[in-house]
């Protein structure tokens, strides 16, 4: 494995900075956005509502924090 220094990124949807790998957005296939924005995307595409999002990325970030 490779000791490389986390890259530094803005998402152009929310703003946020991030390191963790980019997401890639369904809107137009082309733009990287942060993984919580992916995670967004994802979940409105198949219908979930934006309060039932929020829940289900505040438990990733619970999992994963771990």
């Amino acid at each position: 494995m490779k000791n490389e220094t986390p890259t530094e990124r803005t998402c152009p949807k929310c703003g946020c900075v991030y390191t963790e790998v980019p997401a890639l957005s369904r809107t137009d296939n082309e733009t990287l956005i942060c993984p919580d924005c992916g995670i967004h995307e994802a979940l409105e595409a198949l219908g979930i509502s934006l309060e039932e999002q929020e829940k289900i990325i505040s438990i990733i970030h619970r999992n994963t924090a771990e």
